[in-house]
């Protein structure tokens, strides 16, 4: 199973990812709405010139035609009439006239010197305000103020409309004032319509959305876009619909506003109702010219039937804002577009039930890859985890673009990325630490080959314990007690070593896995940890390795004696195979753990290395090592009954290799050898004992004691009195 660092390495991403994504902090706002601004600026909404919203701009080129800001109010009177004459539907006021006219000549007379003063207040003697024609012209016409909410206190902001609403109270849920820099009363009382000017910007002071109600001292008022919609059409109430209203399923909880009805447009809104408005380029299609309006330049067409939105897109006059397309437009704008986006049916919403998805999608996503990513290779897993972030930004995109949603694919694309990243990067941990577990352990026991491959494929290492086919092999030297006694503990360290050291060099040459040392005696076996299909015929070769390994170390041993002139006796040693099913893993304790094998063929093996001492043989094999291994040199050695067994075993003499299972010499010994078990077998003992005798003078050396031995046994068999050969 998996490790717990694997689990905490992924598991640390995904929490982290679902914790912030649930707290929402305000950077990761930040970065969402840049997001969706790059939705809009790959995908704005075109312009379209036939939409019923046209801009009166006090540009560059009115101010020179007509004068510096403020202009006189007789001059926005003017201007009004205009439009009214031209057949604006509604005529709306990007800007607060909160102070009397300042150019109004009344007001100008009283900056003149004393003696010139009075002439002229008797020239202008009953004559309107400006103020008052402004007034004049505001009641004759469309008309729609602007007014500023603050959070201070303000002056009286006269309601033109009327609200009604369904549900939960909007007033909890839209952004709350407590005062007001409205229209002068009397221009206030003239207008068909008064609307707030506030912008809502985000962080990055960016506007993405706009305000269609705010709540002033416990009441709901309409902003400038909405009210001019109001007028337009001429309605005279909003509708507003909020959480629980009939037909809702807000389930008893109060999420906000939902929509609000302005005449016979329904508009969706945010909770707090607010629109997020899908923006156009600016275009210089949407713009008339102050003074072209008042020169009478401008096309009945342009302007009749339209809601005219008057504002400044003069830089000097500092009402510029951000929006998603551009860095700087002019406040009024943004007016107009969000009527468009309205009129037009345009949405773009950020649905209540987006967050909620997004965590849900992230937690799922996260869970699959952490359990994708241990069963597929790391360049895959990369493969599906880019493909899954792809599909995120492609679902995203898909949408925006079809169904006018903002989803947001960074929060479990970057919980996505962050899992990849961290889960790899704790397999690969994982990996390293297994191989350096792989390199230690079996370093020791197999060959650095096989301990390669065990370390690249450690998923073909069953260390739970398994039970498969291995040939087993059992290497004791004889007569060890005796050869103990003669040595010192240093000495004896230093044969064991120079026994032990090549003796293990020749199974692991071999392929084999050397399972312990037990004193002087080896165990090995084939076919685990990694396969070997030729287990039987490999553990065969490295025993006759090792016994001809051995007779060289003698030679060595001999001649150092001589050279010391000390006394020397050729050590021998016995090796029994065995091949069958057997357990092999990890075995041992909760301590101590070994990767070893258990099983009847292992204590059949022992068993056979046992019985070479009285066979006197170097190498026996059981009969299911020589049936596996059937290319080398085997010969029938006998039926005997082994310790711990219920039932005899034919055991078989390992003579040689392929080439001299090949040989005519092998053919020669194998018939003579044949001969003598006929003739032992069917009592002919005399005759058994010459062939044996034969065999033992003729036969390779390491199996001449063998031969000599069925000699003795054939000899004490034909004369029951001599009670040598018969305990021989």
């Amino acid at each position: 199973m998996w490790s717990r660092l694997y689990w905490l390495a992924v598991g640390g991403p995904l929490a982290a990812g679902l914790l912030v994504m649930g707290a929402d902090p305000a950077p990761l706002q930040d970065l969402r709405n840049g997001l969706f601004d790059l939705y809009q600026r790959a995908a704005p909404r075109p312009y379209d010139p036939d939409l019923p919203v046209r801009v009166v701009d006090v540009d560059d080129a009115s101010l020179a035609r007509v004068g510096q800001w403020p202009w006189p109010r007789t001059t926005i009177a003017a201007l009004t009439q205009k439009l009214a004459d031209l057949g604006a539907a509604a005529i709306a006021f990007d800007m607060v006239f909160s102070e009397p006219d300042r150019l109004d000549p009344a007001a100008v007379v009283k900056l003149l010197p004393a003696e010139a003063r009075a002439p002229a207040e008797a020239a202008l003697a009953g004559r309107d305000s400006s103020d008052h024609q402004l007034a004049a012209t505001l009641a004759a016409s469309p008309s729609v103020l602007g007014a500023i909410l603050t959070h201070g206190r303000g002056g009286a902001y006269a309601e033109k409309w009327g609200m009604a609403s369904a549900g939960d109270d909007p007033r909890a849920f839209v952004p709350r004032f407590s005062g007001a820099v409205a229209p002068l009363p009397e221009l206030a009382a003239a207008a068909r319509g008064i609307g707030a000017l506030n912008w809502l910007p985000d962080r990055d002071q960016v506007v993405r959305r706009v305000p269609i109600l705010l709540g002033l001292d416990g009441k709901l008022v309409p902003s400038l876009s909405a009210e001019a919609l109001r007028v337009a059409q001429g309605a005279s109430t909003f509708v507003v619909r909020a959480s629980n209203a009939s037909g809702d399923q807000a389930f008893g909880t109060k999420s906000g506003i939902t929509a609000v009805k302005i005449g016979a447009l329904d508009v969706a809104t945010d909770a707090a109702g607010e629109v997020r408005v899908r923006f156009t380029a600016t275009d210089p299609r949407r713009f008339l010219s102050a003074a072209d309006v008042l020169d009478g330049k401008v096309p009945p067409a342009e302007v009749e039937g339209r809601i005219i939105l008057v504002g400044s897109s003069a830089p000097g006059l500092m009402d510029t804002r951000a929006t998603p397309l551009d860095a700087a437009v002019p406040g009024v704008e943004i007016q107009a577009q969000l009527i468009e986006h309205i009129v037009a049916g345009a949405r773009l919403v950020r649905p209540d039930w987006a967050r909620g998805a997004e965590i849900v999608l992230t937690g799922l996503l996260g869970l699959l890859l952490a359990l994708a990513l241990p069963r597929v290779s790391a360049p895959i897993a990369g493969v599906l985890g880019l493909a899954v972030v792809a599909a995120l930004g492609a679902g995203a995109w898909l949408a925006f673009t079809r169904f006018d949603l903002l989803l947001d694919p960074m929060g479990p694309g970057a919980a996505v990325l962050g899992i990849y990243g961290m889960g790899v990067l704790a397999l690969y941990r994982d990996e390293q630490r297994q191989k350096k577990w792989v390199r230690s352990v079996f370093g020791r026991f197999v060959s650095p080959k096989v301990v390669e491959r065990l370390a690249e494929n450690p998923e073909r290492l069953v260390l739970g314990g398994e039970t498969r086919e291995i040939t087993i092999l059992f290497c004791d030297l004889r007569d060890f007690t005796s050869l103990s006694e003669t040595m010192d503990a240093q000495a004896l360290t230093r044969f064991m070593n120079a026994y032990l050291t090549p003796m293990t060099e020749v199974v692991l040459a071999h392929g084999g896995t050397i399972d312990k040392y037990i004193g002087d005696a080896i165990m090995a076996f084939w076919n685990a940890p990694v396969d070997d299909a030729a287990h039987a015929r490999n553990a065969a070769l490295c025993a006759l390795a090792m016994s001809a390994r051995l007779e060289a170390l003698n030679e060595e041993w001999r001649r150092a004696a001589e050279a010391e002139g000390r006394p020397w006796h050729p050590v021998r040693c016995g090796v029994g195979l065995a091949t069958g099913p057997c357990c092999v893993g990890n075995l041992g304790s909760a301590q101590r753990l070994e990767y070893s094998c258990l099983g009847d063929d292992v204590n059949l093996a022992s068993r056979i290395e046992g019985a070479t001492k009285s066979m006197r043989v170097d190498i026996l094999v059981s009969e299911a090592t020589r049936e596996a291994a059937g290319d080398l040199a085997f010969l029938e050695a006998d039926l005997l009954m082994l310790k711990g067994k219920s039932k005899a075993s034919q055991l078989y003499l390992l003579a040689g290799d392929p080439d001299f299972s090949r040989s005519d010499a092998f053919s020669l010994l194998e018939e003579r050898h044949g001969a003598l078990m006929a003739a032992y077998g069917a009592g002919s003992f005399g005759e058994a004992a010459v062939l044996a005798e034969a065999l033992a003078a003729s036969a390779p050396a390491r199996l001449a004691r063998f031969y000599g031995l069925y000699a003795e046994r054939c000899r004490g068999a034909a004369n029951p009195t001599d009670t040598h050969a018969a305990s021989a």
